[in-house]
């Protein structure tokens, strides 16, 4: 199963793994399911690794930062957007890459808690973690 996990969901797993997220991070972890996710998005989680609030949460160092992100990108299925996707999210248009990269890869879901993309579930299969760690059980 193909799976879009939206940053704060993969962050929320790193920081805090005996939550909700903890439980998709280490399902993801142990080949549960296939991660999609774009350079794009890679490059975000790269930044937000570095925020002060993420950095004393986890503790890591640069070596143990880059062997995630190597990590990430090997076990990954990276999927190109194209130019022109058609895809939005109106209420956050930053978004919309996350959102895009669903559609484009042909997952199975996208995993948010994001207010603003959970709106389009109407629309989109996407999931809370709650919903998704269910389904993983």
């Amino acid at each position: 199963m193909k799976v879009v996990l939206d940053t704060n969901v993969l962050l929320s797993g790193l920081m805090y793994p005996g939550g909700t997220p903890g439980r998709i991070v280490a399902a993801w972890r142990r080949a549960e399911f296939d991660l999609v996710m774009t350079r794009e998005q890679l490059a975000e989680i790269a930044r937000v690794l570095s925020y002060p609030k993420i950095a004393r949460v986890l503790c890591w160092d640069r070596e143990t930062i880059e062997r995630f992100l190597k990590q990430i990108y090997l076990r990954s299925s990276m999927v190109e957007l194209p130019a022109e996707h058609g895809i939005a999210v109106p209420a956050d248009p930053d978004d919309t890459p996350i959102l895009a990269s669903l559609v484009a890869s042909g997952a199975e879901c996208l995993v948010t808690g994001d207010a603003d993309m959970l709106a389009l579930k109407d629309h989109y299969p996407i999931m809370t973690p709650g919903e998704f760690a269910t389904r993983l059980t």
